[in-house]
C-alpha cells in the first residue's frame, strides 16, 4: 500500500487541471494494467491514501465514472470496479492518444467546431431544469477565474457539461476528445485584449447557455456561429 500511495502521489505533481482532474488522471492510469471488472478500491480508500478531501476525490471518481472508464457499485461488496469499455469509451481514449502528433491541437479546433452545433442542438432538446444549475455554475467559475488558465479550464468544463447532455454518444465521444487536446493547449490572447476578449467569451457562452436552457435550437445555432467565429 505504501508503494501505491506513493505512485497514486506523484501522478498528482504534473502541472495542470484541478486537483480532482490531477487524481483522476492518476487513478486512469493505474487502472490501464487492470481488467474490467477489477475493483479500485473504496472512496475511503483512495482518500486515505491520496490524502486529498472527500468532495476532491468524490469530483474525480465523477468525471472517471462520466468518461465510461470507472463503474461505481452500491451496497455490500460494492465500491469502485474498473469498467467494460464500450467501443464508445474505446474510441475516445484512440482520440487522446494521439496527443503528441504533429498539428493536433489545429485538428481538435476544426473538429470539434464542426461537432459544436450538433452537440448543442442535442442538449437543447434534451436537457432537464434540473440540468441547467450545473451549466450556470460553470458559467460562474469562468466569471470568478483568478487567471487565464482558471478560465479555460471552467471553459471546458462547460463545454463537457453541455456534452453530457448530448444524446448523441458517438459524437458526445469524440467532442470530449477534442476537449482534452484544447484544455492542456489552449493559446492565450495578448494581454491588451485579454480583458475584452474573456467579457466576449462569457456573453457568448452565457447566451449558448440561456438558449439550451430555453431549448431555443435556433438560437443556439446563432450562439454556435459567434462561439466558433470567436474562437
Amino acid at each position: 500500500m505504501v508503494t501505491e500511495k506513493r505512485a497514486l502521489l506523484a501522478g498528482l505533481s504534473a502541472p495542470g487541471g484541478t486537483r480532482a482532474e490531477q487524481l483522476a488522471a492518476a487513478i486512469e492510469g493505474r487502472m490501464r494494467e487492470l481488467s474490467p471488472g477489477t475493483s479500485v478500491g473504496t472512496i475511503e480508500e483512495i482518500r486515505q491514501e491520496s490524502g486529498l478531501a472527500r468532495a476532491t476525490v468524490s469530483e474525480a471518481i465523477r468525471l472517471l465514472r462520466d468518461r465510461g472508464v470507472l463503474e461505481i457499485r452500491p451496497g455490500r461488496g460494492g465500491g469502485l470496479f474498473v469498467a467494460d469499455q464500450s467501443p464508445v469509451v474505446r474510441l475516445r481514449h484512440t482520440l487522446l492518444s494521439v496527443a503528441g502528433e504533429p498539428g493536433t491541437v489545429a485538428d481538435a479546433i476544426e473538429l470539434r467546431n464542426h461537432l459544436e452545433e450538433l452537440i448543442a442542438i442535442g442538449a437543447a432538446r434534451c436537457a432537464g431544469a434540473g440540468d441547467i444549475p450545473a451549466l450556470r455554475a460553470c458559467l460562474d467559475e469562468m466569471a470568478a477565474a483568478p487567471d487565464w488558465d482558471g478560465l479555460m479550464r471552467a471553459n471546458w468544463k462547460l463545454h463537457e457539461r453541455i456534452a453530457q447532455l448530448c444524446p448523441n454518444s458517438m459524437a458526445r465521444a469524440v467532442y470530449i476528445g477534442t476537449l482534452g487536446h484544447l484544455t492542456s493547449s489552449t493559446a492565450r490572447t495578448a494581454d491588451r485584449d485579454a480583458d475584452a476578449y474573456r467579457a466576449t467569451r462569457l456573453r457568448i457562452h452565457a447566451e449558448l447557455v440561456e438558449a439550451i436552457a430555453a431549448g431555443d435550437e435556433a438560437a443556439v445555432r446563432v450562439a454556435v456561429a459567434r462561439h466558433n467565429h470567436t474562437d
